[in-house]
């Protein structure tokens, strides 16, 4: 008997997830609808032979690096979002931080997300003894010839537009550099920017 290829049900293609050092000056995502407006712009898919139907889970901003997660498959990407993930951010912000702005971004703050007055939720604030062991971002920040500069650890449970740099703002302290370096149980480690490293499983980031 013949059998016609086209009724054959083929069992799914197995998904594929990769772990990104997205460096700074990069958008998070593949390609442009828009591509006379954003031609110089830089796009994930020049870092990587990624294949087709990859997108990212929680974006990170053109100016922000740090660990980005990549899949194809679009429920995980959703429950990343919707169970509150931690996900912790070094930022490098412009003056020294007192225990008042520390205290104050712990307990959460107001900042406003696309007009709209927004209090961010109470979060895990840590004042960084020193700089962290981060690769040089491409573009140079400023030195401590303009004052004092400081980093700080924040865990967040939730992702608003430019959250993290709202925050600091609110307290009196924008932030200058702005690295993720975990998301749930993966950290970014030493994956060097621009370097990708395809995973069996994206199961930690839900831990």
């Amino acid at each position: 008997m013949e059998t016609n290829l086209d009724d054959l049900v083929l069992p799914p293609t197995p998904h594929r997830h990769f772990l990104l050092h997205k460096p700074y000056g990069y958008l998070s995502q593949f390609r442009s609808e828009a591509a006379v407006e954003v031609r110089k712009k830089k796009f994930l898919g020049e870092l990587h032979d990624f294949p087709a139907g990859l997108m990212a889970i929680g974006r990170l901003d053109e100016d922000s690096e740090g660990l980005l997660l990549l899949t194809t498959d679009g429920r995980l990407s959703e429950q990343v979002r919707s169970r509150h993930v931690e996900k912790e951010y070094y930022a490098q912000v412009d003056g020294q931080l007192t225990p008042e702005a520390l205290a104050a971004l712990q307990q959460g703050v107001a900042i406003s997300i696309h007009g709209v007055a927004y209090r961010t939720l109470p979060c895990q604030v840590r004042l960084l003894a020193e700089a962290p062991a981060l690769p040089p971002r491409g573009r140079r920040i400023r030195d401590d010839r303009h004052g004092p500069t400081s980093w700080v650890s924040l865990t967040l449970t939730e992702g608003k537009y430019r959250q993290v740099r709202k925050m600091t703002a609110a307290v009196g302290f924008p932030t200058l550099r702005l690295v993720r370096v975990r998301i749930g149980g993966i950290e970014l480690g030493e994956l060097l920017p621009g370097t990708a490293r395809e995973v069996p499983s994206l199961g930690l980031a839900l831990a």
